[in-house]
């Protein structure tokens, strides 16, 4: 768990190239302008970075980098409130996006509204359930809350000792943090499936240790028995091996066979997939989706429905396309990975995406949906 107000640092909000690609052309002059900004920050010169950043929103009042930016230099010249505008209305203007809501929660959380900053975190994760900086985040900002939980439960009865208990717990679990606590999103937002990563190194994930290996018949030590004259297995052994390999062999060669068969199928229902949001054909694109879709952050399934449908029928062209499609079926179980390309009136994407589909009668039908 990690400590919730530490400020962030400039190398934490400036170490990564802001890639937010926009659909809309842009000028030579503004296209050298966002290199210029990141200089400049990277440079610690941020009067100079947002009079840039003021510059190339005045030419592009609706550009969410330059906006983005522009937020990210306030934070780092202490100006919170004016940083937390600058994120709010890219919310409003781009509810799509989690990473302005990671920032506000960020901001918030400095200034100890944590209540404020849970529901940004919320937002961030509706937005994008993949988003795992807003999950840990969340978690840091739910310890503090039970820590100011506790802290006012003692004040109101001194001699509970399980609730001593769970404080000094709490205060622990925050103290023994290896990294910053909430953290914010050093890159640009980029589109609706992709959540930019931060600056910060994340610590290596802990691996199990293998389990010991199962003794082998090299390494066990057996008394040999002889055995009655009547039984010969020598040979009856190998009649048995050679009755078991032809059968072990079919049922992997049919098991291929029916992995190979339902690639094509699968590769195509992606496709189709995209061309039906491509399309805006949102009950065809609806009934790609399994009844037990897992639904982000569990919410009901009439309400993922209703909130595809709104962004789906935004104004302006929408082209969704599926490339490198690879296929890897185990069972009535399909794992599709291939690179999303997303293109919108005012966005535009290359991600990496994964659909876990599952066979239902004969339909092959989307489980699972996400980013990676």
């Amino acid at each position: 768990m990690h400590p919730i107000a530490q400020k962030p640092s400039l190398a934490r909000l400036s170490a990564l190239v802001l890639g937010l690609l926009l659909a809309a052309s842009v000028s030579f002059a503004n296209a050298q302008t966002i290199p210029d900004i990141q200089r400049l920050m990277k440079q610690g010169q941020m009067p100079q970075a947002l009079e840039k950043a003021d510059q190339y929103i005045a030419s592009k009042p609706k550009d969410a980098q330059g906006r983005f930016m522009k937020g990210l230099i306030l934070t780092e010249l202490g100006r919170p409130a004016e940083a937390i505008a600058v994120f709010t209305r890219l919310t409003e203007d781009f509810p799509e996006l989690p990473e302005p809501y990671n920032n506000l929660a960020v901001l918030y959380a400095q200034q100890k509204q944590y209540d404020k900053a849970r529901t940004a975190l919320e937002m961030a994760i509706r937005t994008h359930p993949s988003y795992s900086i807003a999950h840990e985040n969340l978690g840091d900002v739910y310890a503090k809350l039970a820590s100011q939980a506790y802290d006012k439960a003692l004040q109101l009865d001194s001699s509970n000792k399980a609730t001593q208990t769970k404080l000094s717990m709490i205060k622990e679990l925050i103290s023994v943090s290896v990294k910053p606590g909430v953290k914010p999103t050093a890159a640009a937002p980029k589109a609706e499936s992709e959540p930019a990563k931060t600056a910060t190194v994340e610590a290596p994930a802990k691996t199990a240790p293998p389990p010991p290996s199962a003794p082998t018949a090299q390494t066990a030590v057996v008394t040999p028995v002889a055995p009655p004259p009547a039984v010969k297995p020598a040979e009856k052994a190998p009649e048995a091996a050679a009755s078991a390999k032809p059968a072990e062999k079919q049922e992997t060669e049919t098991r291929k066979s029916t992995a190979d068969a339902a690639e094509p199928e699968i590769t195509k229902l992606v496709q189709d997939w995209a061309s039906a949001w491509s399309r805006k054909d949102v009950k065809s694109y609806l009934a790609f989706y399994a009844g037990n879709f897992q639904t982000p952050n569990g919410m009901a399934r009439k309400d993922w429905e209703t909130e595809r449908k709104q962004r789906i029928d935004k104004p302006g062209k929408l082209i969704v396309t599926a490339d490198d499609i690879k296929v890897s079926v185990s069972g009535d179980t399909a794992t599709v990975r291939f690179r999303q390309q997303y293109t919108s009136a005012t966005l535009k994407s290359s991600a990496n995406k994964t659909l876990v589909f599952v066979k239902s009668g004969n339909k092959w039908l989307i489980q699972q949906e996400r980013v990676g």
